[in-house]
């Protein structure tokens, strides 16, 4: 798996806004449904419900418009200021991997091999001569 930058913005009075955040608002405008884009992290609808209602108080609009249920059902989409809220999240993401390609690159240089999958943890744990006194 390639090297991504996860970026996550901590702004005045505690307020965050980062990849998670942004993959819901993305989630909702491809759904149509604050209920299905919570369903597609494994989210219980109150959850993505809170973090919707978060996001619409973070900013100066709110980011979410979301329609009641009922008999012909709600839905939800993102507001104008919401889809820029998303571009320019993504945007900044692009321009700190950007600016950053050539740090990263020597990062990846000097890491140590790829960890070991607990399979292979197992293994070596079996064939430790050093544990012999526990297989008596």
């Amino acid at each position: 798996m390639p090297t991504r930058i996860t970026l996550r913005l901590d702004f005045d009075d505690g307020r965050r806004l980062g990849h998670g955040k942004i993959a819901l608002l993305e989630a909702i405008r491809r759904t149509g449904s604050i209920s299905a884009a919570g369903r597609e992290f494994g989210m219980a609808y109150r959850r993505a419900w809170l973090l919707t209602d978060e996001l619409n108080k973070m900013f100066s609009g709110p980011l979410i418009a979301a329609k009641g249920g009922g008999k012909n059902g709600g839905g939800a989409s993102l507001t104008a200021l919401g889809e820029e809220v998303v571009t320019l999240y993504r945007k900044a993401e692009r321009q700190a991997f950007l600016n950053g390609a050539e740090e990263i690159a020597r990062l990846e240089r000097v890491l140590a091999g790829p960890a070991p999958s607990d399979c292979e943890k197992a293994e070596a744990t079996e064939l430790d001569p050093s544990d012999a006194s526990d297989r008596s």
